[in-house]
C-alpha cells in the first residue's frame, strides 16, 4: 500500500499518550438517550463550527441500494428525529419505497458520535406546515421551485422558477407544497460513541424491540 500524502498519519504513540493524559471520565449508563442526546447537542452547538445539527442520513432503495447524504435534524424528542425534505427527491422516493433509515451524528470538535436507526413515519400535516411556515420566505419560494433531484439544465433554469414563484407569491403568503413535509426516525437503536486514546474507544447502546418497549444498555467493544 503506498502513502498517500492526503490523508492525516495516524496518531503517533506520544500523541496517543498526550491524550490519554487528558481527564476523560467514562461515559457512563443512563435511562434516557434522548436526554444524553440533548446535552450532547448542546455541548456541539458551543463546539461546532457550522451546523451542530448536521447527521448523515441513509437510506436504501427498493432494491435494497444503500444511499447516505447530509441533512439537518429539525427536532427531536422522545417520539424520534425530525427533518423535511422533497418528498419527490431521492430520498423521499427511497423512504417511501423502504421506511426506514439510520442517522449518523459526527461531532468532530467533541470528538463523538452518536448513531441512531430506526422505522420512518410520516410528520403529520400540522407539523410540517409550522416548520415550513418558519423558514426564511426565499427558502420556502425555493422549495416550490426546486424539482429537487430531477435534472437541472443549468442555474439560470432555477433561477427563473425562483423568479416565477416569487412573483406568483407576490407579497403574500407562501403555503406548504403538497410535495414537501417531513419524516420522523422512530428509533430502536441509539449508540453513543467517544473518542478514546489508541482507538480503546467508549461506546454505549440503547436498544428495544419495538418503540413502545422499555430502552436496555449495553457497553460495546470498541
Amino acid at each position: 500500500m503506498t502513502a498517500n500524502t492526503l490523508i492525516p498519519p495516524t496518531p503517533s504513540e506520544a500523541e496517543y499518550h498526550a491524550a490519554a493524559a487528558e481527564p476523560a471520565p467514562e461515559l457512563d449508563a443512563v435511562s434516557d438517550p434522548f436526554e444524553l442526546f440533548g446535552t450532547w447537542l448542546e455541548e456541539a452547538k458551543e463546539k461546532e463550527i457550522n451546523d451542530a445539527n448536521a447527521m448523515a442520513l441513509a437510506t436504501a432503495d427498493s432494491d435494497g441500494l444503500p444511499d447516505v447524504r447530509m441533512v439537518l435534524l429539525k427536532d427531536f424528542d422522545p417520539q424520534g428525529f425530525v427533518f423535511y425534505t422533497n418528498l419527490e427527491s431521492y430520498k423521499g422516493q427511497q423512504l417511501s419505497d423502504n421506511p426506514q433509515a439510520a442517522l449518523c451524528f459526527h461531532w468532530k470538535s467533541l470528538r463523538r458520535q452518536v448513531r441512531v436507526r430506526g422505522a420512518i413515519t410520516p410528520v403529520s400535516g400540522e407539523e410540517a406546515d409550522a416548520y415550513f411556515a418558519s423558514r426564511a420566505r426565499d427558502s420556502r419560494i425555493g422549495a416550490w421551485a426546486s424539482a429537487q433531484s430531477r435534472p437541472l439544465e443549468d442555474r439560470f433554469a432555477l433561477e427563473k422558477n425562483v423568479a416565477s414563484y416569487a412573483l406568483k407569491f407576490g407579497i403574500g403568503e407562501v403555503p406548504r407544497p403538497d410535495f414537501w413535509s417531513g419524516f420522523r426516525l422512530e428509533p430502536t437503536r441509539i449508540e453513543f460513541w467517544r473518542d478514546r486514546p489508541f482507538r480503546l474507544h467508549d461506546r454505549l447502546e440503547f436498544m428495544r424491540a419495538e418503540t413502545t418497549a422499555a430502552w436496555t444498555t449495553s457497553k460495546l467493544y470498541p
